[in-house]
């Protein structure tokens, strides 16, 4: 263990991909948001869609996941899951909420901060519909947080819903849907080298977004 904690002392990165300028940040964070992504999209970055969710308790305990984003508009971005898991549970009693990508392909990160609500049931629905099959039999399943007793339960479960919807099309469960996310909160992270990164913040204050430049 010795060695190994030596090996991440010396671990160094020197980042000298790019820069984020205050002549280039767009005056929206979204389209600031769009065009990163659609870099990382060509850059053909693994899991792109990957976002760490961090969200907190009544009692103030944090926690956090990587979950995917697939929907996004005009500042509003959607996630899906099981209404019961221990996320959904912590942002219907605490609907402030932060999530981060990072692709250290372009040496970037984006931190997202906002306030989440449940999405509507036919957002959720529209979504379920075009999941993968298997997908959505997953979702009936797994009562997601909850304690097994072993895999083979999970697996049997899974068997018990297939032959339950077996020729017909499968339901979204009322313990399953969306949570919009409206983002009050945005931080463009570009490595330099030295440590000397850009860092360029978004805050929604009485209805303008306020652009600054943070220290590195």
């Amino acid at each position: 263990m010795g060695a190994l904690r030596d090996e991440i002392k010396k671990l160094r990165e020197d980042f000298i991909k790019g820069t984020l300028t205050d002549a280039a940040a767009k005056a929206n964070p979204f389209e600031q948001f769009e065009l990163w992504l659609s870099q990382a999209v060509e850059a053909k970055v693994p899991e792109v869609q990957a976002v760490h969710l961090a969200t907190v308790s009544n009692e103030g305990k944090p926690s956090s996941r990587i979950v995917y984003i697939r929907e996004f508009e005009n500042n509003i971005f959607w996630i899906y899951t099981n209404y019961n898991s221990r996320k959904a549970k912590e942002l219907l009693q605490n609907p402030q909420m932060s999530f981060t990508f990072f692709w250290p392909e372009l040496e970037r990160q984006i931190r997202i901060e906002g306030v989440a609500t449940k999405a509507d049931k036919a957002q959720s629905d529209n979504y379920f519909k075009n999941r993968p099959r298997e997908s959505q039999i997953g979702a009936w399943a797994s009562n997601q947080s909850g304690v097994l007793k072993s895999r083979d339960e999970l697996e049997a479960n899974v068997e018990t819903i297939r032959k339950k919807f077996e020729g017909k099309d499968v339901p979204r469960p009322d313990f399953w849907g969306g949570f919009e996310i409206k983002a009050d909160y945005y931080e463009f992270w570009q490595g330099r080298k030295s440590r000397l990164h850009d860092r360029i913040s978004y805050t929604l204050e009485k209805d303008k977004w306020v652009i600054r430049r943070l220290a590195p």
